[in-house]
């Protein structure tokens, strides 16, 4: 009777006959790995293969973890509960303005924490310098805004402080984050100014990024009072922003038009600027598919070179094989050998697939500033992946070098 660690044929034999082959599983290994020991570049060129593809897959998950679970913390950070408020098209297309009573009116609506109406100043551009050509705007705007826009945004001041009920009658700006870095504005030392069409304005604040309001960040905010004496401004906004309360968001949505306008609510548009950052959530789990699909492709193309490569195996080892197979080694056992050491080519891969997309994860993620996250999941089905391929790739070799009658191995050795 053989132990629980041998591969061997029936227990029982008959009398005066051969005791049945014996391969005990400690052996297997060893066994299997003497192909691997004596051609070891080809070893290592068909396990890379495996480990492109893998490392492909890990990587891919990994970064879109990584990068995903960055999105969402900056959601969850800035908030889903911000709306926006803006000019609407008539059904013949023309822009419809929102009306002067716009902010007063979705204030009063259900489940509105607050709101801040702005209107960009047309034709008004603000320049670092009253020698730039009006043409060279850089793509800067001058936008009106009250002192309701900083807690409706939840924004910071960078720099300085916000326009004030005082400031905001006088010749003041606040800048938006990207309005000074292009006008080469870094802080308010020197007590800068920007010229405003005609006259110089005092720079007294600077605001931190405003990821929800990009076009605030591109804008120099100045008060009503002195929009409406210097510019004409007539109190009409062109863009109400409006913090609803976080449970009925969506409720509040549906409410806007009609608050806003009750006479063409159809010519009012309303948005929630954090659907554009939810947005890139399906558009990276699009780009994760394609990305996974190559590695696929490519852990493909790595389980057909390591079946290659055990098929050449076989036929340089026919005198190995017909010389086992004449001392008594059964079919089975040639078969596993060969199947094993398939497998080990695969496992190997897997394991080197692995470990380097996770550098690559660890290494893109530390440089991007988010945290590294690699699904276990992922990792778990790569080295399934991996044993399945060199299952599937050793099986024809192995089946091959099974069937080989000792006579004829060392005759065509």
């Amino acid at each position: 009777m053989t132990g629980p660690d041998e591969l061997s044929g029936p227990s029982r034999t008959p009398a005066g006959a051969a005791p049945p082959s014996r391969l005990r599983a400690a052996d297997l290994l060893p066994v299997a790995a003497v192909g691997l020991r004596t051609r070891r570049t080809r070893a290592v060129l068909s396990t890379l293969g495996v480990a492109i593809g893998i490392a492909a897959v890990v990587s891919v998950l990994g970064i879109t973890r990584s990068s995903q679970a960055d999105l969402l913390a900056r959601i969850d950070r800035l908030g889903t509960n911000l709306l926006t408020v803006t000019d609407g098209r008539s059904a013949s297309g023309r822009e419809v303005p929102l009306p002067v009573t716009a902010a007063a009116t979705i204030r009063r609506t259900d489940g509105v924490r607050s709101a801040a109406p702005t209107a960009e100043l047309p034709g008004v551009q603000v320049f670092r310098s009253d020698r730039i050509p009006v043409t060279l705007t850089g793509g800067l705007s001058v936008r009106v805004a009250d002192p309701s826009l900083l807690p409706t945004l939840n924004a910071k001041v960078a720099h300085g402080t916000y326009l004030s009920r005082a400031t905001s009658a006088y010749p003041t700006t606040v800048l938006g984050h990207a309005t000074a870095r292009t006008l080469g504005i870094r802080d308010l030392a020197g007590t800068p100014r920007v010229w405003v069409r005609d006259r110089w304005f005092t720079v007294i604040g600077i605001l931190e990024p405003l990821e929800l309001a990009p076009e605030i960040d591109l804008s120099a905010l100045i008060g009503p009072q002195i929009a409406a004496r210097d510019f004409g401004y007539g109190g009409r906004p062109s863009r109400v922003y409006v913090r609803a309360d976080v449970t009925r968001t969506a409720e509040v949505s549906g409410l806007l038009a009609r608050a806003t306008s009750p006479e063409s609510p159809d010519e009012v548009d309303v948005s929630r600027p954090s659907d554009a950052l939810s947005a890139r959530l399906e558009v990276a789990d699009a780009g994760t598919s394609l990305f996974v699909g190559l590695g696929a492709v490519a852990l493909l193309v790595g389980g057909i070179g390591i079946a290659n490569v055990m098929v050449i195996a076989v036929l340089e080892r026919r005198a190995e094989i017909g010389l086992r197979r004449a001392l008594g080694a059964a079919r089975g056992h040639v078969a596993v050998q060969f199947l094993v050491e398939s497998l080990m080519l695969a496992v190997a891969g897997g394991v080197c697939g692995v470990v380097i997309g996770a550098a690559v994860t660890y290494a893109l993620a530390l440089q991007r500033g988010w945290q590294p996250l690699i699904p276990p999941a992922a990792v778990g089905a790569a080295l399934v992946t991996a044993v399945v391929v060199g299952a599937v790739a050793g099986l024809y070799p192995a089946m091959r070098a099974a069937r080989l009658s000792p006579t004829d191995a060392l005759r065509t050795a």
